[in-house]
């Protein structure tokens, strides 16, 4: 099974100037604790309440700073066309709970999560993933 089969599509993202109110309240909408940021059609980022908060609250910042000045720059991701298995076992070695999911040209196309996992029907995938994490 691939991941394209099994992740979230139509992910809210951020542009690297949006403001951290603006992050913090796309997040208290649709009631995720983590944002993918876009430049364009490219990912370059994620931002999480904990950025807001340790990065930019506890810093000094205010709520108009832009994400670009919390966001980590440096992103795990998956491609669209990998095994889940493969991506699991990713997961679970690096200890991550979400990561992008990008095609070949490297632009985003969703996130796949370890509810997306745990979902799919593949036990040892799930296991995997879960006991790493």
């Amino acid at each position: 099974m691939k991941i394209s089969e099994i992740m979230t599509r139509n992910v809210q993202t951020l542009t690297p100037d949006s403001s951290l109110r603006e992050a913090a309240s796309l997040m208290g909408r649709i009631d995720s604790g983590a944002l993918l940021v876009n430049d364009g059609d490219r990912l370059v980022g994620m931002v999480t309440d904990r950025d807001i908060t340790v990065r930019g609250v506890a810093a000094g910042l205010d709520a108009e700073a832009p994400v670009r000045e919390v966001m980590s720059s440096e992103i795990r991701y998956c491609f669209e066309d990998e095994d889940v298995q493969h991506v699991a076992e990713n997961m679970a070695q690096i200890q991550l709970r979400r990561l992008p999911v990008l095609n070949r040209e490297k632009r985003l196309v969703g996130v796949v999560s370890l509810g997306n996992i745990a979902a799919c029907r593949s036990e040892r995938a799930s296991a995997t993933v879960l006991q790493g994490v």
